[in-house]
């Protein structure tokens, strides 16, 4: 079924009614005068060539769109109908007509100076005609701006994409398998249409922030999943960036998260961080081990979170989860207030500041289990940022204490998978006596080496992961290789395992 079909099927249902296709303009329908937008926003010329390519004669596809006026039939599912389309300095207009009884079923082009005669030649390529942009009727933004928003929140659920990427005169872009996807079918999104989209999804505090500061986050959530979003303001206007949440959090089982890892969700009390870069996956890890605390104890969770990402039901724990910004000033004045909530674990979804991470670990120090992340490349260096993190004349006092309410760190990177998909990357570490000794005298650049010759209790580092990725057929090599932060240990690696890189 071609693209223009469903749009030739509206026109079917008129008499005496045209469809009229041009640069820079959207799709509209004319019966009797009156004018009906089909695509509010404005097409390209390649996305109407694009869409008319599918349906000229094979005989024109060669050369199609030829400049100047070319006028042919097209016999739809809903009927004949006739083609006008002009081509003028790079700028095309397509008008579509009912057609009158009698239109022979396969056109002829009617263009205004005929091919010279020539002898047969090989059938052109289809693609040649020109490069072929998506433009599916089933989505074009309604006019309406909650429900053009709607569409866009089902649309990232639909393509599979992780995030949706909205900029002011930009075509929504979406991320899918770690790739940037733009959509031009939508064509670009008008600043001021946007700014309506967005706020139509946004409390109203968040309007109010966004004047203020140039940005805000917050959540909003559809039948198919909730979406974590930020709005922005940069020099094309105001922008976007929403992150899905599946509805349904992912069992520690589904992740297939190392026993390692899963034994630090038994711990009584103690640090646990989830540390990788921005989309590394770990708001998706540290939700399967709050889900694992929460079907295999009995204890009160509570959570402080900027904004509430996964929805954590009670099962056998009690779980409380409180949004900076709605239910609490800051993560600081959360956590203080956790201490007097009777907690056991506590998950802070970001540790921000000095006084934050102070707090987090004098929290863990006094007898609960806490989890929380950091924006860090690797475990070692996770504890070195978490130090650097206080002046000089208290950093003796945050080692020691640190070395004492330290359990583990989990790092990862996403990979993209091959046949599609992504899989995490993980390296452990976990705080041992040997470890801890190492964190309060100051020799964190013996850890890699102590991780080395721990495998068998379970620690792991990130080259190690994706080695084993690759091994197991799941990560390219160059892919794997991308990942790695000691790029050069996992090449020698690669070549005592006999695996070849791309030249």
């Amino acid at each position: 079924m071609a693209r223009l079909d469903a749009f030739i099927e509206r026109l079917a249902a008129q008499d005496g009614g045209e469809l009229l296709f041009q640069s820079a303009h959207g799709a509209v329908l004319s019966v009797d005068g009156e004018q009906r937008t089909l695509v509010r926003q404005a097409l390209s010329s390649a996305q109407i060539i694009g869409a008319f390519v599918e349906i000229v004669p094979a005989e024109m596809q060669g050369s199609f769109p030829r400049p100047g006026r070319t006028v042919f039939p097209y016999l739809s599912p809903s009927g004949n109908v006739e083609i006008e389309f002009e081509s003028h300095d790079g700028t095309v207009r397509a008008v579509v007509r009912n057609a009158v009884p009698g239109m022979e079923a396969f056109p002829q082009e009617r263009a205004a100076a005929p091919a010279p005669a020539a002898a047969p030649a090989r059938p052109p390529e289809r693609a040649a005609a020109a490069p072929k942009q998506e433009m599916p009727p089933q989505v074009a933004l309604p006019d309406d701006v909650s429900e053009a928003m709607q569409v866009l929140l089902h649309e990232i659920v639909a393509r599979k994409a992780s995030d949706i990427h909205l900029a002011s005169g930009h075509p929504p872009s979406f991320r899918v398998d770690g790739d940037i996807v733009t959509a031009d079918s939508f064509g670009p999104l008008d600043p001021e249409r946007l700014a309506g989209m967005l706020w139509s999804i946004a409390p109203l505090k968040n309007r109010q922030e966004f004047e203020e500061r140039n940005d805000t986050d917050f959540a909003t959530a559809t039948a198919e999943g909730r979406f974590r979003v930020n709005v922005f303001a940069d020099r094309h206007g105001i922008g976007a960036v929403m992150r899905l949440i599946p509805s349904t959090i992912r069992s520690a089982e589904e992740m297939g998260l190392p026993k390692a890892v899963l034994d630090l969700c038994f711990l009584a009390k103690g640090l646990v961080l989830v540390t990788g870069p921005t989309g590394s996956g770990k708001s998706t890890t540290l939700a399967s081990m709050i889900d694992h605390v929460n079907r295999n104890r009995d204890d009160h969770i509570i959570t402080i979170e900027d904004p509430i990402e996964f929805v954590h039901p009670n099962k056998h724990c009690l779980v409380n989860q409180r949004e900076v910004g709605t239910h609490t000033q800051s993560f600081k004045a959360a956590l203080r207030a956790a201490l007097r909530e009777d907690p056991d674990v506590v998950l802070v979804g970001e540790l921000r500041d000095l006084e934050t991470i102070a707090i987090a670990i004098e929290t863990a120090e006094t007898g609960h289990l806490v989890f929380g992340t950091l924006h860090t490349n690797s475990a070692p260096s996770t504890v070195d940022r978490i130090i650097d993190q206080f002046p000089t004349d208290r950093q003796a006092q945050i080692r020691t204490m640190l070395s004492e309410s330290l359990k583990g760190v989990v790092t990862q990177v996403l990979c993209k998978k091959i046949g599609g998909g992504r899989v995490a990357a993980m390296e452990i570490l976990l705080v041992s006596s040997s470890v801890a000794n190492l964190i309060r005298e100051g020799k964190t650049f013996q850890i890699p080496s102590v991780m080395q010759t721990a495998k068998g209790v379970g620690m792991t580092t990130l080259n190690d992961s994706l080695l084993d990725l690759v091994k197991r057929g799941l990560v390219e090599p160059a892919e794997a290789l991308s990942k790695a932060v000691a790029k050069n240990e996992l090449k020698a690696l690669f070549e005592r395992n006999e695996i070849q890189l791309p030249a």
